[in-house]
């Protein structure tokens, strides 16, 4: 049950909830249930949790048809977006290092390191795994992983998310490839996403950090 404080729940919005949003309406039984399911966490939720993005949502969303990509762009151009720091860095070497996320899926391991380092609640995507255990053992409170249908409904789905294969997700697969490809490390990601941070600070983005030190938490690592 996710019960609202005054504070609104962050809820971290990874590549392919925003492309299931904006894809053309599927005839398949599945993949039709999965853009409902993310139409109304956009629609309905929207006002009561605070959506939330990272530079590398909006680079992996370029990627891909020019057409949808700017709608994609259109999309998450309102959201909050997280600042890069050095503990995500840290954190998404030790999920690389540990193979908790593929080497040739770099930035998936900074989409889960940057949301948990910033203390959000939710990280929504049709392409999850749960790897909390790397994350507690880094000093960082979980984070929950999960659909957008498992946030709405608050049970898991009969199907086999991860082996259902559809053109949405297989389109996103092409696009988090092209983008990975550009990189030979984490460590050159994290220096183009700082670069690219820096970038958009000058053109007015505003960056946000919900990061707080175990001496501010008052937590023990």
């Amino acid at each position: 049950m996710i019960y609202y404080t005054k504070e609104k729940p962050k809820v971290y919005i990874e590549t392919t909830v925003v492309s299931y949003l904006v894809a053309r309406h599927s005839a398949e039984a599945t993949l039709a249930a999965w853009q409902r399911a993310t139409r109304q966490l956009w629609e309905d939720y929207a006002n009561r949790v605070e959506f939330v993005v990272l530079d590398v949502v909006l680079d992996e969303v370029k990627e891909g048809d020019t057409t949808a990509a700017q709608q994609r762009l259109e999309v998450l151009s309102t959201l909050t977006v997280l600042e890069t720091l050095p503990e995500t860095d840290l954190l998404a070497r030790k999920l690389l290092n540990a193979g908790a996320v593929p080497q040739n899926f770099r930035s998936d391991a900074e989409h889960i390191a940057i949301a948990t380092v910033h203390g959000v609640e939710y990280l929504v995507s049709w392409n999850h795994k749960h790897i909390n255990q790397i994350c507690q053992e880094a000093g960082f409170n979980p984070i929950t992983i999960c659909t957008p249908a498992e946030l709405i409904q608050e049970f898991q789905m009969k199907e086999d998310i991860e082996n259902y294969t559809d053109p949405i997700l297989e389109e996103c697969y092409r696009m988090k490839e092209a983008f990975n490809a550009k990189f030979n490390s984490i460590e050159e990601l994290s220096a183009y996403l700082r670069a690219r941070q820096e970038e958009r600070k000058r053109q007015g983005v505003k960056y946000v950090s919900y990061y707080k030190s175990p001496e501010e938490s008052g937590e023990d690592t």
